[in-house]
C-alpha cells in the first residue's frame, strides 16, 4: 500500500469566485514540500469564467452575470448555486501523478458517482468533462504550478441551467447541459460534495506512488 500523504477536506460554503481563485494561487505559491494537500468544497454565486485561451465571443448574449478571466485551461463555463465545485490543491509531483493521470482520476471519480446514482456518464474525445446522453453534466479544468494542481471540477446538482444559454459552453455552440436533478437525484450539494470528496481521497491514495513520503 502507498503511504499516507496528508489530505485535508475543507467545506468553504458559498463563496465569491475571484477571491477563492486568488486564495488557491496564494496557497499554491506558498506551499512547501510538507504542506498537506487540500480539497476545497464550495458553491459560487453566479459567475462565468474564461480560461487562458478563452475567446470572449463565446459569451453570446448580454448578461448581468460577471465574467472572470482566469488561469486554467479551457474556454468559458458557468458556476452558480446548485453546483458542487471541488478544488484539488494537490502536490501531484510528490504523489507521482502525471497531469493526464490527474485528469483521468477526476473523470473516473465523476463517472463512478454517476454510476452510483444509476446514471450512465460518458467522456468525449477532445472535450474534457463528463456527459450524459450528449449533454454536459460536469466540467473540469486544472492549473499546474510548481508541480501542484489547483482548480478542479464542477458537477451540476440542481443548478439553474438557463445561464448556459448565454454562452457556448466550453467553446461548443449548442452544447446542452444537464444536472443530477434531471435524473431524479434528490441529494443536495452538501451530500454530493461529501461523496465526491470521499471518492477523490480514495483515488488519490491509490494513485500515489509507494515512494511518496508522508509529511
Amino acid at each position: 500500500m502507498s503511504p499516507a500523504v496528508p489530505l485535508l477536506v475543507k467545506h468553504l460554503g458559498r463563496v465569491d469566485y475571484e477571491p477563492t481563485w486568488r486564495a488557491m494561487q496564494a496557497f499554491t505559491a506558498s506551499r512547501s514540500e510538507t504542506t498537506p494537500d487540500e480539497l476545497w468544497l464550495v458553491e459560487h454565486p453566479p459567475v462565468y469564467t474564461l480560461g487562458l485561451a478563452g475567446k470572449p465571443e463565446h459569451l453570446i448574449a448580454e448578461t448581468a452575470v460577471p465574467v472572470v478571466k482566469i488561469d486554467r485551461g479551457g474556454q468559458i463555463t458557468y458556476h452558480g448555486p446548485g453546483q458542487a465545485v471541488v478544488y484539488l490543491l494537490v502536490d501531484i509531483a510528490r504523489r507521482g501523478i502525471k497531469v493526464r493521470g490527474m485528469v483521468d482520476l477526476i473523470e473516473a471519480t465523476l463517472l463512478d458517482l454517476l454510476q452510483e446514482y444509476g446514471i450512465a456518464g460518458a467522456l468525449k474525445d477532445g472535450a474534457p468533462g463528463v456527459y450524459v446522453d450528449g449533454a454536459k453534466i460536469a466540467a473540469l479544468g486544472l492549473k499546474i504550478s510548481r508541480g501542484c494542481s489547483y482548480h478542479g471540477l464542477a458537477l451540476n446538482v440542481d443548478l439553474d441551467l438557463a445561464a448556459f444559454a448565454a454562452i457556448n459552453p466550453c467553446g461548443y455552440p449548442g452544447l446542452a447541459s444537464t444536472r443530477l436533478a434531471d435524473f431524479g437525484v434528490r441529494d443536495d450539494v452538501a451530500a454530493v460534495h461529501e461523496k465526491l470528496a470521499a471518492r477523490l481521497a480514495a483515488k488519490l491514495a491509490l494513485a500515489t506512488r509507494p515512494q511518496a513520503v508522508a509529511a
